[in-house]
């Protein structure tokens, strides 16, 4: 049954549970750890990994690009089996506890075990993830259209608290030391990699035991046979002539590829340009991270709300032309307030346009069995331009040697987003033209 709240409160909690991953692994302690911890002998950034010479900061953004890539290439191939099957849920385990016990024991991270680190963060990369291709994959499956929106913005809403919530403890226990026995700074940010491990494990249960394990199981009544792998091959090219067949879909991807690379490059580079062209101190980019998070979760609701006034595209391009003032006014920004007023608008649109991009690829979708298929498009189109959009960014630095150009370089991809956004027309539900269509 859609719309169960029951259901819905527990798919948020998905959020709820691997946020943290995106924010203290991902985005704060983990890669000043990482920077910190992953020297040579002689304590410079030069290491070696399996054979190769290359610098830390450099491992550190490989790491991330493999990691994406393979997801990319690997979550059709699971998600259309997962559809097959009707085991969507299994494999969403899979990926969550891949990425949870990888995450868990980054607390064995040192210098002498840094190649071991490396390969648990790639890992847990993956599996943070993979698991996402399917839990939007049950947003069509557990809500109906005009819900789509607001339980989207709910999700995310939830992902930035409860984030928030574990860096905060995290902090506490670095910054506070001796409130817990004078450990060492180094052990206050190895728990901090363990307790997001816990963290994901343990709240991922709730929507574990509230999800149905796949939608197609669910209506065919019985359990698919045969061999999964080759009729999952199958099923990915059955839902791939579908989406060709859809063109609003279709530019809506193109649309997304294109703004997402400027949005998700602005994300993954934001405490960077602060540190490096501002030359800001940790602790004003922990502000700024923080007041990121916590903007976000008004942002998202914003825009769910904008979204239910004008309709999801309209909704989209305010987001968009408020992303392009964002980047004329970093190539501008001089100073400290000037960055976290920045940063607060970054939050304000970040939460709103990530919210608002899965849900209306999903009221572009027709109703179908095969979400997990649908969406793992979606994911590719996410995960490709995240490689590409950091990629730009940091060839236009090197070109020209300044981060501010390449933020002028992420404003023309805004700027191109805006106009394929324009192609696409804003309707508040979608679904009705589906109605009269029998879908295979």
């Amino acid at each position: 049954m859609r719309n169960d709240p029951r259901t819905l409160t527990a798919w948020t909690f998905y959020d709820w549970a691997n946020s943290a991953h995106a924010l203290v692994i991902v985005s704060s302690i983990f890669p000043v750890y990482f920077s910190a911890t992953a020297l040579n002998d002689a304590g410079g950034p030069m290491i070696d990994f399996l054979g190769f010479s290359v610098k830390n900061t450099v491992l550190f953004s490989y790491t991330i690009s493999a990691a994406f890539l393979l997801t990319a290439l690997l979550s059709p191939i699971f998600s259309a089996i997962a559809d097959y099957s009707g085991r969507k849920k299994a494999f969403m385990k899979a990926f969550c506890y891949t990425g949870a016990i990888s995450c868990s024991l980054l607390y064995f991270f040192t210098q002498e075990t840094t190649t071991f680190a490396v390969i648990c963060f790639w890992l847990s990369l993956i599996g943070w993830s993979g698991s996402i291709v399917f839990y939007n994959s049950y947003l069509p499956d557990i809500a109906t259209e005009d819900q789509f929106d607001r339980v989207s913005a709910r999700g995310f809403s939830m992902g930035y608290i409860g984030s928030v919530l574990l860096m905060v403890l995290n902090l506490v226990v670095i910054l506070k030391r001796d409130w817990f026995g004078n450990i060492s700074e180094g052990l206050a940010s190895r728990l901090a990699f363990l307790t997001v491990g816990l963290w994901w494990i343990g709240f991922a249960q709730i929507p574990f035991r509230q999800l149905p394990d796949g939608i197609r199981k669910a209506t065919a009544g019985v359990a698919q046979t045969g061999n999964y792998l080759l009729n999952g091959f199958r099923e990915l090219g059955k839902v791939w002539r579908q989406l060709n067949g859809l063109p609003l879909a279709k530019r809506f991807l193109v649309a997304f590829f294109v703004y997402n690379m400027g949005v998700q490059t602005v994300m993954y580079v934001a405490t960077i340009f602060g540190s490096d062209e501002l030359k800001l101190p940790s602790t004003s980019l922990i502000v700024t991270i923080l007041l990121i998070q916590l903007v976000a979760i008004a942002g998202a609701y914003l825009f769910s709300r904008l979204s239910e006034a004008l309709g999801n595209t309209h909704a989209l391009m305010i987001a968009v032309v408020v992303w392009i003032g964002i980047c004329a006014g970093a190539y501008y920004v001089s100073s400290e307030t000037q960055f976290f007023g920045l940063a607060a608008v970054v939050g304000l649109v970040m939460g709103g346009i990530q919210s608002l991009s899965r849900s209306t690829y999903a009221k572009l979708i027709p109703p179908t069995a095969d979400t997990a298929s649908y969406f793992s498009f979606y994911d590719i189109t996410e995960k490709l331009s995240i490689v590409l959009g950091t990629l730009v960014y940091g060839l236009i630095e090197q070109l020209t040697g300044s981060m501010r150009n390449s933020v002028l370089g992420l404003l023309v991809l805004f700027v191109i987003g805006l106009g394929l956004l324009w192609r696409i027309p804003s309707q508040k539900v979608y679904r009705p033209r589906w109605e009269a269509e029998e879908v295979a």
